[in-house]
Formats: structure tokens, sequence, C-alpha cells
């Protein structure tokens, strides 16, 4: 058994495969699931488990290089903004529609319980070397 690390034996597998640039989304409970994306759903009731959480234990397992938000939150969700800013950077910002475009692109979309607005990001894998 794992001593530590995402315990979640699907989200492990798949971390275990990315390689640089690829892409993953950490979701709230209301984001589209594209056809044809891995969705690793991790919500059991309304905002639980919360994004914050989520997003901090992801990046002590993944490298990131970037990440993507929608544009919105900045004014819509400032509290899960500031919090991402002082987690990740760089951070590039896109419309809300453009950002449920581009998950397409994603190996996996993590659905949290999440319930504020525009509480989505983009993660683009990195390398450790």
């Amino acid at each position: 058994m794992k001593k530590q690390g995402i315990l979640n034996r699907e989200l492990a597998g798949i971390f275990a495969r990315l390689g640089h640039t690829d892409k993953i989304v950490i979701a709230d409970c209301g984001l589209p699931i594209p056809e044809g994306v891995t969705c690793i759903d991790l919500a059991y009731k309304l905002g639980e488990p919360g994004f914050k959480a989520i997003l901090e234990t992801v990046l002590q397992d993944l490298e990131v290089e970037h990440s993507y938000l929608a544009e919105e939150i900045k004014v819509a969700n400032e509290t899960i903004h500031s919090f991402i800013l002082k987690n990740v950077e760089p951070v590039t910002y896109l419309t809300h529609e453009q950002f449920k475009q581009m998950s397409s692109e994603a190996k996996v979309i993590i659905r949290t319980g999440e319930m504020t607005p525009y509480a989505n990001i983009m993660l683009q894998s990195g390398v450790i070397f």
C-alpha cells in the first residue's frame, strides 16, 4: 500500500502515465465533462471535497509548468482565485467558454464537490528534470 501521495488508484495510474505538456482539470461540481474524457468523480456531497484540498494534494504529486483559468474567476470567485495565485504560476486566462472547449484536451477531469463559481483549473504537466 502507498504511504503518501495520491491514494486514489485511478488518479495515481493516470498521473504515472502523464508526459510533458499533458493536461488535467480540477473541476467544480458543475463543469460539463466532454465526451471521451475520463472523469474521476470525487464528489460525495455538495461542497465536498472542496477545490482547495484537491488542488493542494494534486500539486504535491504532480509537476506543473503552467495553468489555465477562466477569466471570470477574477470577479466571480476572488477567494479561490487568490488561493490559486498563491499556489500556481504561471497562469493564462481564457473565457469560460474557451476553458470548457479546451478541457476536451485533458487526460482526466477530477470532479470535486466545490459549489462556488468558476472553481476550475487546467494544469499542464511539466518535467522533473
